[in-house]
């Protein structure tokens, strides 16, 4: 998860029209015409839809901890590729059709950083889909803390919002709602470049790889899940989802503000554009994608003192948080399917 950086980042683009930027690499604004956005599908209430199943935390705290077990998920690292290969056979264990996209990119010192992209689809075939994500890497300094021997585990960045989608995608093969679901584990999310040279394309290699590569039909929309596991976490609604998706993420949070596992987590307080997956990933393919992240205006250093730090292990990681998530997130996608989201 990048850094935010409000004087490099305040970048406002409408998918529909033009998008325009400010590039971080030599501060020279350009403007080019955004890729199309999906064509809208219109669904129909569905009395026959599949119940909205009841998330389990349990669960998803174990698949966080199984993540963390294999070590730093460093790209270019046996723990990073054992990582990916559990995770392929988790989600074709849970009955998804499973993609590796793998990819080379170079990193912002010249690293060939050896990537893959796993999607798990539902309904490949249906037309109707939408896409929850997470990044699935951690980061290879911690550059947060004075400490040079500190490893990054990626408990909260990294692991937890892969920890929920995968609980998610055993409720999906279990009881398959009548709609598309892909979800997406990217790649070298989290390799940019440290220090204070802020190349904001030096980070969420994985997301803007699968945005440029999208193949139809697009999905209509999409939920990315990054440190969604920390204790007492709050989430607000971020900039750029609220500047491009702005009713998807009403939609969200009314949902949250219903159930009493989380309505106490997810916040109405506006946040700043935060580049996150999430910005790559529509800049690329023109699909709106909203952020649900932990951060606060009201902490000092906004995504919690864990983050980027040595102390971003197990012990951070709250079983409530991740069922505050994972429930309304697994409401969002049976609604959906039942047309009554």
């Amino acid at each position: 998860m990048l850094t935010p950086r409000p004087s490099f980042v305040a970048v406002l683009f409408v998918l529909a029209g033009l998008l325009t930027f400010s590039s971080c690499e030599d501060d020279a604004a350009s403007t080019s015409t955004a890729p199309a956005p999906p064509p809208k599908i219109t669904r129909e209430v569905d009395p026959n839809a599949k119940p909205v199943p009841r998330f389990d935390a349990d669960s998803a705290y174990a698949f966080v901890a199984k993540q963390v077990a294999f070590g730093p998920r460093v790209m270019n690292t046996p723990a990073h590729d054992a990582t990916g290969d559990w995770l392929v056979a988790k989600l074709k264990s849970f009955g998804a059709a499973v993609e590796e996209q793998k990819f080379t990119v170079p990193a912002y010192d010249g690293t060939p950083l050896k990537s893959t992209n796993i999607i798990g689809r539902y309904n490949p075939e249906n037309e109707y889909r939408i896409i929850l994500a997470a990044h699935w890497d951690t980061r290879h300094v911690a550059d947060q803390t004075d400490d040079p021997s500190a490893v990054v585990e990626g408990a909260d960045d990294g692991a937890s919002g892969v920890g929920v989608l995968l609980e998610i995608a055993r409720h999906l093969g279990l009881s398959t709602p009548n709609i598309g679901v892909d979800i997406v584990f990217f790649d070298a999310e989290d390799y940019g470049q440290p220090g204070e040279v802020y190349n904001q394309d030096s980070w969420g290699l994985g997301s803007q790889y699968y945005g440029k590569n999208l193949k139809a039909p697009k999905p209509q929309y999409g939920i990315l899940l990054d440190m969604v596991g920390a204790k007492n976490a709050r989430f607000g609604r971020e900039g750029y989802s609220t500047q491009n998706a702005p009713m998807l993420v009403d939609k969200v949070w009314r949902l949250a503000k219903g159930l009493p596992m989380s309505a106490a987590y997810f916040t109405d307080e506006k946040l700043q554009p935060l580049t996150d997956d999430h910005f790559f990933f529509m800049r690329e393919s023109g699909v709106p994608m909203i952020d649900i992240i932990n951060f606060s205006r009201t902490n000092t250093r906004g995504f919690g003192d864990h983050w980027h730090t040595g102390n971003d292990g197990m012990d951070i990681i709250d079983k409530n948080t991740l069922r505050a998530v994972g429930q309304v997130v697994v409401a969002a996608v049976y609604r959906d399917a039942a047309g009554t989201f």
